[in-house]
């Protein structure tokens, strides 16, 4: 079976090469090697239980790719191994066997253990990898730029899956799904559009066995297939609005990749509307990113600027974007969520049309929307620390992590039954928090020590940890300790009867509300107000947003980000324009608040 071949950015005329041929972005073709078929030999081994996932193996892989796969002369793909180390050793520099939970022979388990994260104010970067790597989120795909997201990683997807599936259907959206191979006529049917995606596109030129007459495209976004379609559903006004949403993976061919925040394969949603006016076509938009931005804050507790986009950045094809902008932890500027007003201009290439009530035919109105896992890498970016992730209570995988502590064989069996106790109690105690049950685990792993375990869980965000040993036992109590203020997060003496739910709940939006303040406090004391262009090259070359009175046309914008690196992020909704004078760079008068950042 010969394998699909992708292209990039060539588009016209269409190389016709043998299928074992690559041509990838910018041209460059490489030979696979290799050619994979449905008897190749793979090996297989039994698939842990998910619970293993969230806990860690003994024994994990850590990938790091600097080639694709598709290129056997030039792959470099290194492999590296941590593995705990047994025996009476325990692990890292713990030289002494007789500490761990599990008596004297349990030795596992010291911080060495896992990967040591760098600091963030050392090096953000490696430090945003390493949190990644070591709290098991993703890893690296075998094709250069793609990732593999791990079991902790999606969970965290499905939480914003479930918020944003459920505010879909509440706003009137029903969950569709359409092919994944476009034409690649479709493409160029809307000229703007074809012109922004052409150099990200990639395309199926061979498929079983033969050249297609026509290349597919490989779904970078939805709007021509959609609007195919539409065009075939939509007959009067009486089919009008409408409102269809899809979850889906896109594919475009970046040059430059990173985890969750850009690769070439993601997963996102895409909402796609159809209206009979342009009045409720604007509405629409308007409405939906209201609907990110209240899950940005509500939920992932990541305070963003709502705005409008310049023409320059908007959407290819859109007449309007507007967008949620959130200030990453290095102070540069995640494009966290878009909805975009596109006028008629995919009805009119695609003669969508209705009928109108006044007998008269018209083409539709239409907006579409997305937001993507580039949201997980914003979470991680905003929220997390030295230690790992701090996660947001409402889109923690795990909620909460109960850790027995005991000395040996015979304080093991009571402490860790009365750990399943508290375990059940909070389990049992229903939908508390934000109308939803606590998501709770019970940490009964033998022969690690309880700092290994706290330190394995600081790692991975979870919010609250509960403590609980031989002397709590007695007097019928626990430790109940919060990830996001460390020491001084510890309450001693909680009581573990009916009222343990409850006040598990409210720490729970304590940490909620104390990461989201954190944030906000971080991102507004990080944004400077300018009046020149030597001003906002300073703010910019400090790493801090610059905000300022902008009429500049698009080449004065598009200069900037060549000198600076900043780019203009939005026109914030909540600017006090009457404010702004004349433009910082061109003079000119009837200037908007814009805001210029570096950006991911």
């Amino acid at each position: 079976m010969a394998p699909l071949v992708f292209v990039s950015s060539w588009l016209a005329p269409f190389p016709r090469h043998h299928s074992r041929l690559c041509s990838l972005s910018g041209g460059r073709q490489y030979s696979s090697g290799r050619q994979f078929s449905a008897s190749s030999s793979v090996r297989s081994s039994p698939t842990p239980p998910l619970s293993s996932f969230y806990r860690g193996n003994a024994r994990s892989l850590v990938c790091s790719s600097s080639s694709s796969s598709s290129s056997s002369s030039s792959s470099s793909s290194s492999v590296a191994v941590k593995k705990e180390k047994k025996g009476n050793g325990g692990s890292g520099n713990n030289k002494k066997g007789n500490g761990g939970n599990g008596g004297k022979k349990g030795g596992g388990g010291g911080k060495s253990a896992e990967m040591q994260v760098t600091p963030r104010s050392e090096d953000f970067s490696q430090w945003y990898l390493d949190v990644i790597r070591d709290a098991e989120l993703a890893s690296y795909g075998p094709v250069r730029g793609t990732m593999v997201i791990r079991p902790y990683g999606f969970a965290l997807w499905e939480s914003l899956q479930t918020y944003l599936d459920r505010r879909f259907k509440e706003t009137g959206h029903s969950n569709a799904y359409f092919p994944q191979l476009i034409p690649y006529s479709f493409i160029t049917k809307e000229a703007s559009h074809i012109e922004g995606f052409s150099p990200e596109l990639a395309l199926v030129t061979h498929g079983g066995g033969k050249e297609l007459e026509e290349p597919l495209v490989v779904r970078p976004t939805s709007e021509t297939i959609v609007n195919h379609m539409f065009s075939q559903w939509i007959q009067s006004y009486r089919d009008l609005p409408l409102l269809v949403n899809q979850w889906a993976n896109v594919h475009r061919w970046e040059m430059r990749t990173r985890p969750f925040v850009r690769t070439l394969e993601f997963l996102w949603q895409e909402g796609h509307t159809a209206h009979a006016t342009k009045e409720e076509a604007q509405e629409e938009a308007m409405k939906m990113i209201g609907v990110y931005a209240e899950f940005a804050e509500n939920v992932a507790g990541m305070p963003v600027v709502v705005g409008r986009k310049s023409r320059v950045e908007r959407f290819a094809g859109a007449d309007d974007t507007y967008t949620i902008e959130a200030m990453m932890g290095d102070g540069r500027a995640l494009q966290a969520g878009t909805s975009h007003d596109l006028g008629q201009n995919f009805a009119r290439a695609f003669d969508t049309t209705f009928l109108a009530a006044s007998g008269e035919s018209a083409h539709v109105w239409q907006t579409s929307w997305g937001v993507s896992t580039r949201m997980v890498g914003g979470i991680i970016m905003t929220h997390g620390d030295d230690k790992g992730l701090r996660l947001p209570p409402r889109m923690a995988p795990i909620q909460v992590v109960v850790v027995p502590i005991y000395k040996g064989d015979d304080e093991r069996e009571a402490v860790e039954a009365y750990a399943r106790d508290i375990t059940d109690r909070l389990k049992g105690a229903g939908s508390i928090f934000h109308d939803a049950p606590l998501r709770v685990e019970l940490d009964d792993r033998e022969a690690l020590r309880p700092g290994f375990k706290f330190n394995h869980w600081e790692l991975r965000g979870v919010p609250i940890r509960i403590e609980v040993g031989p002397k709590d036992l007695e007097k019928g109590a626990c430790v109940v300790a919060r990830r996001d203020q460390g020491k001084e997060g510890k309450q001693f003496g909680v009581m573990v009867d009916d009222s343990l739910p409850g006040i598990v709940a409210e720490r729970l939006q304590e940490v909620q509300d104390s990461l989201l303040a954190a944030a906000r406090e971080f991102r507004d004391g990080n944004i400077v107000d300018v009046s020149t262009y030597d001003e906002l090259k300073e703010v910019v070359e400090a790493g801090k947003w610059a905000r300022g009175p902008w009429a500049g046309s698009d080449e004065e914008e598009k200069q900037i980000k060549d000198e600076t690196g900043a780019t203009l992020r939005c026109f914030p909704f909540d600017a006090d324009n009457s404010s702004a004078k004349s433009c910082f760079y061109s003079g000119r008068d009837d200037a908007e608040i814009a805001i210029f950042s570096k950006s991911y």
